[in-house]
């Protein structure tokens, strides 16, 4: 089994003002308030800049991208996540911008890494956001992010 996700991730009402000027995105709505704008690539298109990919070593943030979760972090706090799985091996990313600038991050757990006591990148970056996990789950569980194997399946 495989999962991969490349996303965005705010406050609903902070990803529904930022989305209005990107007919490109879709949203999801995630538990707790939040809701996911996967980075499809029609919203990668039309966010790019034409400066280089990889920013703060992401493999899918588009070139310039971080600039504007920066401008949207001023309305509440934004994370960029990327995670990518295959047979239980895999890699994860995640930063979180608020009021104009990276909080947390670039947190990155690479293949054959443990989780550090913390949790995962994507977990860490959830709590920065809010998120509350109960006794026996992690953050990742908490807001549903294992309902969906792949990132455009959110919008399908």
């Amino acid at each position: 089994m495989s999962y991969d996700l490349q996303a965005v991730i705010a406050g609903e009402e902070v990803l529904r003002a930022a989305s209005l000027d990107l007919p490109a995105a879709r949203m999801a709505s995630l538990g707790q308030g939040l809701s996911l704008m996967p980075m499809t690539d029609a919203l990668f298109d039309s966010v790019a800049d034409g400066s280089d990919n990889g920013a703060l070593g992401f493999w899918r943030l588009p070139g310039g991208f971080e600039k504007t979760l920066a401008d949207w972090s001023t309305a509440g706090p934004v994370a960029y996540v990327e995670a990518e799985y295959f047979g239980g091996v895999g890699e994860q990313q995640a930063a979180v911008w608020d009021a104009g600038t990276v909080v947390l991050g670039p947190l990155h757990v690479q293949e054959g890494q443990p989780f550090p006591p913390a949790g995962s990148a994507i977990s860490q970056a959830l709590r920065r956001l809010g998120v509350v996990a109960s006794a026996g789950e992690d953050e990742f569980s908490a807001v549903g992010l294992g309902r969906h194997r792949h990132g455009e399946r959110w919008i399908a």
